[in-house]
């Protein structure tokens, strides 16, 4: 229980936990977030157990890709590769998988990826700041997949803005799943799978808010206390009168794939008898 503690306390607490990578068990008792129908990590471990080489783009601090590395025990791939830009998350995740295995490169999200083409036969991703389509075609082999959980539009914007006001539709509606599976059409592969789901978010202290912001840094980009101090007062002053703020993710399965290539060398003319 923290309802008795000062928001002062509160608000000091949320600044002091570390943010780097994507392990949110800190947030047990504080803040609850509802998970998507289909079990991204562990479906990710069935299609690891088949693979011979994998690559996990914007890795985070490597949890999600560690939890599927063991759900697919004892079967595993022969190559596994793990790309991070935020130079804390990638010690994070090359401590945490480098027992597995895991070769983690340090690349920007939105550089090309360090690696040559048709290198893999899955690519993996959770929540990448922005799907490079063409960049996970050329490292794809001719017939494998790419399958990720994606963040949705307009996610958590109950709390973005209680903070930085409406905001326009052509920011409410950035990260469409429908946008993006003609990104990817673009890039010439198939969609095969596509699930989006709204999930239930509820924060039960100001502290919650406080990490979330800190961790999630685009939902309000620049955000500090001290910018928001008084923000941050009154909602604490609403979370102790009415309870739990609550908001809703925005979450999309993309199951794609890359064709087999043509077969080569049929020649053209004539060919009957």
């Amino acid at each position: 229980m923290t309802a008795h503690r000062t928001f002062e306390d509160l608000v000091a607490e949320g600044v002091a936990v570390p943010t780097e990578g994507w392990d949110f068990s800190w947030f047990e008792g504080r803040a609850t977030e509802a998970r998507p129908s289909w079990g991204y990590a562990r479906s990710a471990a069935g299609r690891l157990a088949r693979a011979g080489a994998v690559l996990d783009i914007q890795t985070g601090g490597g949890e999600a890709l560690d939890f599927a590395l063991g759900w697919a025990e004892p079967a595993r791939p022969v190559l596994v590769a793990a790309t991070e830009g935020w130079p804390p998350n990638v010690a994070k995740a090359t401590a945490l998988l480098r027992p597995r295995g895991v070769v983690v490169v340090a690349a920007p999200g939105d550089a090309p990826l360090p690696f040559a083409d048709e290198a893999f036969d899955l690519v993996l991703s959770r929540h990448p700041v922005r799907p490079h389509w063409d960049e996970i075609a050329r490292v794809l082999r001719p017939g494998s997949s790419y399958f990720a959980q994606h963040v949705g539009p307009a996610s958590v914007f109950e709390l973005v803005e209680y903070f930085l006001g409406p905001q326009p539709q052509e920011v409410r509606g950035a990260r469409d799943p429908e946008r993006e599976r003609a990104d990817a059409e673009a890039a010439g592969l198939e969609v095969a799978g596509l699930r989006a789901e709204r999930l239930r978010m509820e924060f039960h202290d100001i502290a919650a808010v406080v990490h979330f912001l800190r961790k999630v840094v685009w939902m309000v980009p620049g955000f500090t206390v001290e910018a928001y101090e008084p923000q941050l007062r009154s909602l604490h002053e609403r979370i102790e009168k009415e309870g739990p703020f609550v908001a809703h993710s925005a979450r999309h399965l993309f199951d794609v794939r890359k064709p087999e290539r043509e077969p080569e060398g049929r020649p053209g003319g004539w060919h009957g008898g």
